[in-house]
């Protein structure tokens, strides 16, 4: 079947098939240094910079492992409800591709450090527990360009190689095939996304590769329990790939089953820009990797207090975080999710609240939502002022936005901005009165309108005081004085 020629989905009620996936997820840690070596781990560097003998593979050299990286993995195990393995391995993969130079990569086999744990996931108002498999841990390859112009191997004229990649930290979070839509995947990426986050131990920027998907996908026959042929899709970077990629594979798949067409256990690429998958190469088996324990490394063993130690330290995650915030702040389920999503702006939710306690959560949580920035950690203070101001009554929410993105410009504080540009808002009802009553003059008609029960009209007497103003009355203060006057 042709890649381009996916058929279009059946009914539900017509549809005889049911798509099962399961998510190998990568992680690459925000460790300071490389897995085994003491090379720099930062991203956007020279190539071929953050290098040594170990990491290249040169004869003689010796892998020690980083102690950071085996305590985030350990994080991440624990908040996925995993077993920490008493004793763990470290395995030799072996392979033949450039990005290794030593032509194999360090990481696990049949020992993983942490087995059998779960996610729960909320899809459509519902919470679904996905399985998971293992998290283990390995070392990153090298990151290979191909020169040409698809991109693609096949196509390419010549490779290039950039090693600061290889020997990073990187963990491997597989799941259980739990999830029955592109809908499921979707959402557990979300969530181990946001899991991830608020543990710390990466910066998740799927732009950037520290965290990387690929989706295992089947088809079977609905009511079965026998897995279809599986095809591993790659190359999905983003949240919104990985949705796409496998709404077209599993359509795909329909298709070709129904027309009798056998699936071929294979790896696909996804291609964004043609939104297929297309076929890459067969797929992998264990054996074709020759695992063996990797003899320069001692076997993973923490002590139970250790375990114990790292499970109490744990912060709070997405579930319990959306949990707290229903019940006890009063948000709405949408302002719940979005700040369950992000440990950002769950951050600065919390300790722009810590200093203005008078305000509601739910008036600080609509600020740090609307007007986010890739830096609002460091804007808690700078948020906190303009939010006090709006609070106070002695700016406008309008004006509030626009000094919030003078400071991230500027860098000035919100009061200079407000006094520089004369946005401070008139609340003095003495002062105001004096307009109030010019505008009920100016304006007969609307007025004796709102006596005779047009309330709407309000609006429009209150857009005059603010017009005569310039903008500088306080709003509430101006319809509250129309209110009385109209009224008495």
């Amino acid at each position: 079947m042709s890649a381009t020629a996916a058929k279009p989905a059946l009914k539900p009620e017509l549809d005889t098939f049911e798509t099962v996936i399961g998510l190998e997820c990568h992680v690459e840690l925000s460790t300071r240094t490389k897995m085994f070596c003491g090379c720099r781990n930062a991203f956007g560097a020279e190539p071929n910079t953050f290098v040594c003998p170990v990491c290249l593979g040169l004869p003689g050299t010796l892998p020690v492992p980083n102690a950071r990286a085996i305590e985030f993995i350990q994080r991440i195990g624990l908040a996925l409800d995993c077993r920490v393995a008493e004793h763990s391995l470290f395995h030799r993969k072996n392979y033949f591709y450039p990005d290794m130079p030593k032509n194999f990569q360090i990481s696990q086999y049949d020992l993983p450090i942490c087995i059998a744990g779960h996610l729960d996931v909320p899809v459509d108002g519902e919470t679904r527990r996905i399985g998971i498999t293992r998290v283990h841990m390995e070392e990153d390859t090298g990151k290979t360009s191909h020169a040409g112009a698809t991109g693609r191997i096949a196509e390419a004229d010549y490779a290039l190689i950039d090693y600061n990649r290889a020997g990073v930290p990187l963990v491997e979070c597989v799941s259980e095939p739990d999830m029955r839509s592109a809908e499921e995947a979707r959402a557990y990426l979300t969530e181990l996304r946001a899991t991830l986050q608020a543990l710390d131990v990466s910066d998740v920027r799927m732009e950037e590769g520290s965290l990387r998907c690929d989706a295992n996908v089947s088809v079977r026959e609905r009511g079965s329990t026998d897995l279809g042929v599986k095809v591993e899709v790659k190359n999905l970077n983003s949240i919104r790939s990985l949705y796409a990629a496998v709404r077209y594979e599993e359509e795909r798949q329909r298709a070709a089953l129904r027309d009798g067409t056998p699936i071929v256990q294979e790896t696909r690429h996804w291609d964004e820009n043609k939104q297929i998958t297309s076929s890459l190469r067969s797929k992998e088996f264990a054996f074709d990797y020759r695992y063996f324990p990797e003899p320069d490394l001692p076997a993973l063993e923490p002590p139970p207090s250790e375990v114990e130690g790292i499970r109490r330290r744990l912060p709070e995650l997405p579930k319990a975080r959306r949990e707290r915030l229903l019940a006890t702040e009063g948000l709405g389920e949408d302002q719940a999710r979005v700040l369950g999503d992000s440990a950002d702006l769950a951050y600065a939710v919390d300790r722009v609240r810590a200093k203005l306690k008078e305000v509601p959560v739910k008036t600080i949580a609509n600020w740090v939502i609307n007007e986010p920035s890739s830096d609002i950690r460091s804007e808690v203070a700078a948020i906190a002022d303009v939010v006090r101001l709006v609070h106070d009554g002695d700016i406008s929410a309008l004006a509030g936005k626009e000094v919030l993105a003078e400071i991230r410009v500027s860098g000035r504080t919100a009061e200079e901005i407000v006094e520089e540009k004369g946005l401070k808002q008139v609340s003095d009802a003495s002062e105001l009165a004096r307009v109030v009553d010019e505008v009920l003059a100016e304006n007969p008609g609307p007025a004796e309108q709102f006596r005779g029960g047009k309330e709407g009209i309000i609006g429009f007497l209150v857009g005059q005081v603010m017009k005569k103003t310039g903008g500088s009355a306080n709003p509430k203060v101006a319809q509250d004085l129309l209110r009385e006057r109209l009224t008495s």
